[in-house]
């Protein structure tokens, strides 16, 4: 972000969001962008007219004052020269209460109406939206108008029609005004005539609205001159003088909260989420934007508007503006903070909702916040300066702590893992083993996948799908280390180990089957492994003691760049408009939310996607096709080798977790998406032997596409495999660290005191082939993600054990006890980060996730009494 980005993020930028906000609004409603320029002009002019007024008053207060002092000012011309004119002009200006800087207040309307044309300029010239688009005359919105052609040469004719109307209304305004001021305001439309000559016709239609506004403006006031004369207030007050303190102080306020605080705690909640790997951008630049568009908003536009208003205005703005900061503060703190995750597009991964009690309660603690604040501001001057001056330092002082925390994240990340390409080999003679992690995959869909898409069996021909699998925990920091380690690390053992940081065992826990691998002599790789270092990018150096360890991150490193710019200056804008939605009342925050578009006008199509409904989507999700990318490469990314050497890969991969709607019955990525058809013609897909699985909602249905279109993905990788003569010899794991809980099987769902729990959330895939197997088959053999090193080691080490603790790696614990699942979702590695695990309910499993009868929910305390579960703790 250069200095002159950040310069017009401040002037520029807040004008700017106006312009687009009104017109998204106006073109969600009637879908016409010719209307929503008409109606951006309309609204934006009667949005400034009381700014205009004012500096038209004060330029015609400043001509007034130039006219009655002119022979004055020419009799001392005349009279005295050199220093003792100087001094005398000094004291006739003295006398008359004039000072030569008013002259400047003559050009108050064209200061202002500079910024304002940037802006509509930066707006509509490159509006997406425009393209193409006919309305009227206009043949295309989004291109030079063209409405004539004289001899083979086209004639732009909105340009000269929005010059003569400029013409008609600058000589209408400009009666008694000195020839100066005269030739400079017609130069000046002769410059938007050349300037906007070649414009987009969307633009010079909304230039040329504006000046026929402004000529209804200049008659009607002129005829209000000519007939109205000012009235003297006849000894009434205003009931207070401005304080100007005040605003600055909440100005100040709001511009810290939501330009600081608010966009500094998100990005330090998560910092390397929001960290671009391919760019090496750094996510403290959205905190820089959001900041310079905040205080654009509140001290400088805020302070123009405060500046040009009448006492009375002032005093009322300082109220209003004083009152919102307190609302501010509730709305943050108190409404709308269990949303749940909000993604590093600023989504909330299951959309934005609250209850109906839940806003009622927010909209009547906003206004009783907004009278309190009212009276106190009344009755006490000069409290409102102290409160404010008070929290902008708490807010200073929290902000500063969360960029230091991002700062120290982000230059982790910078430093954590292997730059090149991810590549790793597989030979043709040796043996291979394969385990993919693919975090959130759900297990429950693949029987509905292989009935969908039956060709997707003979693609994973000698693959063993597992029906009866748990993890033992529904996050990544509680599923993962079991899966990466064995039994050893399931929640309930890395508790026992309570001397020990969690972040220790679980990098412990990365390393059993990387290093277990390289002490047999296999040529080892591992990519991306999960929260390495508890760090959101792996910091991949736990693996620095084995320089033999290849290691590599795949996020963020595939998928086009300029689909990653494009999501950065997204963010740029959005971190504002998500801040400022922050501190609105529920009711307000729905519609500024706008299915995380935050009112975006224009063509985002390439990094989000907003649904509509379970079949109909526009756009492509970053986050989905920078992961997705990575399967699409594995062909690239393999290297087959002649030789008899063994070889270990460990690949993680967060495509399901990244969820978007995608193009049946292909699966594939699609900028508009309408799968009506489709999904009527084939709605029983989703009954299989009697179960049925819930597609109600879009976030249940692009689960489920994703899920298809991994299969699909790595059946083509697994084609490619068979093509080079490495599949025979190649044992194959693909596992979840956890499922989700989406509600959609009805023999998953148990209740817990009165409240559901989603076994989904608990449900990882799990499906093996193993060396030279074939046939697709089923098993219902209870399983665990835990199983995961003892299979991929299974007679190839023999008695394999872990190389940190010595201990055997085997399924015997399995059967030796229930197993303890831990039901927290307390995901985040930052707070949930100790010894142990944070409290939660924990589960006891017996051997089948399908009979409501084999899950006991219990406490911790009778987890850890020699793993038995007293009937009376059980459902």
């Amino acid at each position: 972000m250069t200095f002159g980005s950040m310069l017009s993020a401040f002037f520029i930028g807040p004008l700017k969001l106006v312009f687009e906000t009104l017109f998204q609004i106006t073109y969600l409603l009637v879908h016409n962008p010719g209307v929503s320029i008409i109606f951006l002009s309309l609204a934006m002019n009667f949005l400034v007219l009381p700014l205009y007024k004012r500096a038209d008053a004060m330029q015609i207060k400043a001509r007034d004052a130039e006219a009655r002092l002119k022979d004055g000012i020419s009799h001392i011309k005349k009279t005295f020269f050199g220093s003792e004119r100087m001094m005398v002009l000094q004291t006739y200006y003295r006398q008359n209460h004039y000072s030569p800087a008013n002259a400047l207040h003559g050009s108050v309307s064209l200061l202002l109406e500079v910024p304002f044309f940037m802006a509509a300029y930066q707006f509509l010239s490159h509006l997406e939206l425009l393209r193409g688009v006919s309305f009227g005359p206009i043949k295309d919105l989004g291109v030079p108008d063209a409405m004539i052609s004289i001899g083979g040469m086209s004639v732009n004719v909105l340009p000269i029609l929005m010059t003569l109307i400029n013409f008609a209304s600058a000589a209408l305004y400009l009666k008694g005004f000195p020839l100066r001021t005269k030739i400079q305001t017609y130069g000046i439309a002769l410059v938007f005539l050349v300037f906007l000559y070649d414009s987009p016709a969307g633009l010079v239609f909304y230039w040329t609205l504006n000046n026929v506004f402004s000529l209804c403006k200049n008659i009607v006031f002129r005829l209000v001159r000519r007939e109205k004369k000012e009235k003297k207030t006849s000894g009434k007050r205003i009931a207070a003088a401005p304080d100007k303190k005040l605003f600055i102080s909440a100005a100040l306020f709001l511009t810290l909260l939501t330009g600081l605080l608010i966009p500094s705690a998100y990005v330090g909640a998560s910092p390397q989420e929001y960290y671009i790997t391919a760019l090496d951008f750094s996510p403290l630049w959205y905190i820089v934007s959001a900041f310079c568009l905040a205080a654009g908003t509140f001290l400088f536009w805020f302070g123009v508007f405060y500046w040009l208003a009448q006492d009375r205005g002032k005093v009322l703005f300082e109220r209003v503006l004083w009152c919102f900061c307190g609302i501010a503060v509730v709305d943050y703190m108190f409404f709308g903070t269990k949303m749940g995750v909000v993604s590093s597009a600023l989504k909330y991964q299951n959309g934005l909702w609250y209850s109906l009690p839940e806003g009622i309660l927010n909209v009547l603690a906003a206004a009783a916040v907004a009278f309190a604040l009212y009276l106190i501001g009344k009755k006490f001057k000069s409290a409102p300066k102290t409160v404010l001056a008070i929290a902008s330092a708490a807010i200073l002082v929290m902000s500063g702590i969360n960029i230091v925390k991002s700062a120290n994240s982000i230059k982790e990340a910078r430093t954590g893992g292997n730059t090149a390409e991810a590549h790793f080999s597989l030979s043709k003679e040796g043996k291979n083993v394969v385990v993919l992690l693919l975090d959130r995959a759900m297990g429950e869909y693949v029987p509905y996948i292989m009935n969908e898409k039956p060709e997707l069996a003979e693609a994973f021909d000698g693959f063993t799908y597992y029906s009866n699998v748990i993890s033992f925990g529904g996050h990544t920091n509680m599923g993962a280390p079991a899966l990466m380690g064995g039994y050893e690390y399931t929640p309930v053992e890395m508790n026992k180990r309570d001397k020990e940081s969690l972040k220790d065992k679980h990098n412990e826990s990365l390393k059993v089957m990387p290093v277990l691998f390289r002490n047999n002599g296999f040529n080892v790789t591992v990519c991306d492994a999960p929260y390495a270092n508890y760090k959101w990018i792996p910091d991949m150096s736990i693996y620095d003691e084995w320089p033999e360890i290849n290691t590599f991150i795949t996020k963020g490193k595939h998928g086009s760049l300029e689909n990653k710019q494009l999501a950065v200056e997204r963010n740029k804008r959005n971190f504002f408009c998500f801040s400022l939605m922050k501190t609105m009342p529920l009711v307000v925050q729905l519609g500024m939310y706008d299915d995380g578009s935050y009112l975006a006008a224009g063509d985002h199509t390439a990094v989000a996607q907003t649904r509509k409904g379970l079949s109909v989507s526009s756009g492509i999700s970053e986050a989905f096709t920078e992961s997705y990318q990575v399967l699409c490469d594995l062909e690239q990314m393999t290297n087959v080798r002649d030789g008899n050497g063994g070889n270990f890969l460990f690949l993680y991969n967060d495509t399901p977790h990244e969820p978007m709607m995608l193009k049946e019955p292909e699966y594939s990525i699609s900028a508009e998406i309408d799968n009506t058809e489709y999904d009527k013609a084939h709605v029983g897909r989703f009954t299989l032997d009697g179960r049925t699985l819930r597609v109600y909602s879009d976030e249940q249905m692009i689960h489920y596409q994703t899920n298809i279109a991994v299969m699909m993905r790595l059946g083509e990788w697994f084609d490619y495999l068979r093509k080079n003569g490495v599949y025979d010899n190649t044992r194959i794991i693909i596992v979840a660290d956890h499922g989700y809980y989406l509600y959609q099987m009805q023999e998953l769902m148990h209740t817990r005191n009165g409240k559901y729990v989603d076994i989904e959330n608990y449900f990882p895939l799990l499906m093996v082939k193993d060396f030279n197997a074939s046939g697709f088959t089923v098993s219902d053999e209870f399983m665990t993600n835990a199983d995961v090193p003892a299979l991929a080691a299974d007679g190839i080490i023999k008695d394999p054990v872990n190389p940190f603790t010595g201990k055997p790696i085997n399924m015997d614990e399995k059967t030796a006890h229930d197993q303890f699942v831990i039901l927290s979702r307390d995901w985040t590695v930052d707070s949930n980060n100790g010894n142990v695990f944070n409290a939660s309910e924990w589960a006891a499993v017996t051997d089948d996730i399908w009979n409501r009868n084999d899950w006991l929910f219990i406490d911790y305390k009778t987890v850890l009494k020699d793993y038995s579960v007293p009937e009376q703790k059980g459902q």
